[in-house]
């Protein structure tokens, strides 16, 4: 494991300070400080342009694509330096756009899929959401029922899809589909590109505990995309899927640190305001928080040090999945418990995402960490739950034996 960021990635880091010095006000302190979350949004929107126009969307992509061709680390470096700043790597769809779809588009996608997606994912021009998730298909994807079949020309889709974060703002899903039903489950799907805003097509949004609607369902019933936009072989879905949710699990193993950093070092400034800090237990607790997040930092290197060398992200992404969702379940439990009574009243806006921690430079409000509380516990849900996680180590990593399976 390699931790020496080197001169060209301090050079970097130098432009990124200059970019920021340039575009944000003398006063600023964070997007986590601003009180509406509508202004908050058109921040978010504003600062996505200020990014795309600067190239610092897509870093690690070909230039030909639009990407700058550099290196995780230096995805490292802006995220490192964004955090201290207070402001988002992306828009609010880029999770799914640029981390996973284009990503996965890098790796199995053909030269015109390439050239036709990438650029158009980085302007922003399609921006994404994710169809895996369905009513019966959640830990076991790969019991999935959508149906695709080919029909004149085109894929003809039908099926629901459900937990689809961002989709009220996309407008393209990528959509793990069967086309094979006489195959063995995980055997004959595929992996489709389609645009939504066409008949048939229709998003229903889902209220979360924390108020907000950022998950919906979505109904396919003939929804039509080209046969071209299949992503690998046709009835190989499964194993592009995987890609992807190695990139969903792992891609962020050297970034997500950072931030939840900034959230502890706010957990720190709630225990001095309640006056917690000298209490020796809690001065424990501290302690082993610490000593956690800084655990998950040094994995990190050695996911990014893999990543330097070519690897690309695997079943092992899993274990960054799996620690920080459950660290962070811990870290939330000590804030509530130092918060103490003011959690019971909802005061303060919410946290902007719907998942890991709250915005760099949000207050230390109850409605803040009462989001981060529950957001925290559904961390050890999305993007594949504690379970499934400890399983894929267990099996794939490990070699231990599969779990024995309820005979059809």
């Amino acid at each position: 494991m390699d931790i020496e960021y080197g001169p060209d990635a301090e050079r970097f880091r130098e432009e990124i300070q200059s970019v920021l010095a340039e575009e944000l006000p003398a006063d600023w302190s964070g997007i986590g400080a601003i009180p509406d979350i509508e202004q908050a949004n058109e921040f978010i929107e504003h600062w996505r342009e200020v990014l795309y126009r600067h190239t610092l969307l897509g870093l690690t992509w070909p230039t030909e694509y639009g990407g700058r061709g550099l290196t995780k680390l230096h995805q490292v470096v802006l995220t490192e330096e964004f955090a201290k700043a207070g402001v988002p790597v992306g828009g609010h769809n880029d999770t799914f756009g640029i981390k996973m779809v284009g990503n996965t588009l890098l790796r199995w996608g053909t030269d015109e899929q390439k050239r036709h997606f990438l650029p158009r994912i980085l302007s922003g021009e399609y921006r994404w959401c994710q169809g895996y998730s369905e009513p019966n298909a959640g830990s076991d994807l790969a019991s999935l029922s959508t149906r695709a079949t080919a029909r004149d020309g085109e894929w003809v889709i039908n099926g629901q899809k459900v937990w689809t974060s961002q989709a009220q703002r996309a407008n393209w899903i990528f959509v793990l589909a069967r086309t094979d039903p006489d195959a063995p489950k995980n055997r004959g799907l595929s992996f489709l590109l389609v645009p939504m805003g066409q008949p048939g097509l229709q998003v229903r949004p889902i209220q979360s505990a924390t108020g907000d609607s950022e998950f919906n369902e979505v109904f396919l019933d003939d929804v039509r995309t080209p046969l071209d936009n299949v992503v690998g072989p046709v009835n190989s879905g499964w194993q592009v899927a995987q890609t992807l949710l190695g990139y969903e699990r792992g891609d962020e193993a050297a970034t997500n640190p950072i931030l939840f950093r900034a959230e502890f070092d706010r957990i720190v400034a709630l225990a001095r305001e309640t006056g917690a800090d000298s209490d020796p237990v809690v001065r424990q607790k501290l302690a082993q928080l610490l000593i956690e997040v800084e655990i998950m930092r040094y994995l990190g290197y050695r996911v990014l040090t893999g990543y330097l060398a070519g690897s690309a992200p695997g079943a092992e992404s899993s274990v960054s999945k799996l620690y920080w969702s459950e660290y962070h379940k811990r870290a939330t439990d000590l804030a509530f418990e130092l918060a103490g009574m003011r959690v019971q009243v909802d005061v303060g806006r919410r946290p902007l995402r719907g998942y890991r921690t709250d915005d760099p430079g949000a207050p230390n409000t109850s409605a803040s960490w009462i989001g981060s509380y529950i957001n925290a516990r559904a961390g050890t849900i999305y993007a594949g739950t504690s379970e499934v996680q400890r399983n894929i180590l267990a099996e794939a990593v490990l070699g231990l034996p599969r779990e024995p399976r309820v005979a059809r």
